[in-house]
């Protein structure tokens, strides 16, 4: 089985989590920034996973990329050097495989983004083997709440099972 997690990460957390879900999903597993995530890279991929942080309630669109380039408060400047993952979505060629979605938000009702980026994963072809998932960060620029990573592994480990059974 060839999985690829992709993700688009600000302060870091997305990042993690996006590694704990690759761990997750065996040995080899590429966790790709979304500049990384080429047609290439993805060739024959059995299963895409793919996340982003909720900004704004959803997924960042370049408007909030742009507003959160100078927000005071910040631990430090946010990662900006990768592509949106909505303008990679509007970019994914067709496919035929599996595909997960997954966020990193703030817990409360503030918002999802794994649902419009698991939309845009079925809309390139992929079908949809779980319900979007979210991990939650303490705060705005995180940290990750104790053991998100040891979920995100082990919900990798769920997908990769899922997958292996049909």
């Amino acid at each position: 089985m060839k999985a690829v997690v992709v993700y688009e990460s600000f302060w870091g957390n997305t990042a993690a989590v996006a590694r704990a879900i690759a761990a997750g999903l065996g040995e080899g597993t590429p966790a790709l920034p979304t500049g990384a995530a080429t047609p290439e890279a993805l060739a024959g991929a059995d299963l895409i996973v793919a996340g982003s942080p909720v900004i704004g309630f959803r997924m960042p669109t370049e408007k909030m990329r742009d507003s959160i380039r100078v927000k005071p408060g910040a631990p430090h400047p946010p990662d900006l050097s990768q592509p949106s993952l909505a303008s990679w979505l509007e970019g994914l060629p067709p496919g035929r495989g599996a595909a997960a979605a997954f966020d990193t938000e703030v817990r409360g009702p503030f918002g999802s983004a794994a649902p419009a980026i698991l939309k845009g994963l079925e809309k390139a072809g992929y079908r949809g083997i779980a319900r979007p998932r979210g991990f939650i960060v303490s705060g705005t620029y995180g940290p990750l709440r104790d053991g998100e990573l040891d979920k995100a592994r082990e919900w990798g480990a769920e997908l990769a099972r899922s997958l292996e059974a049909g």
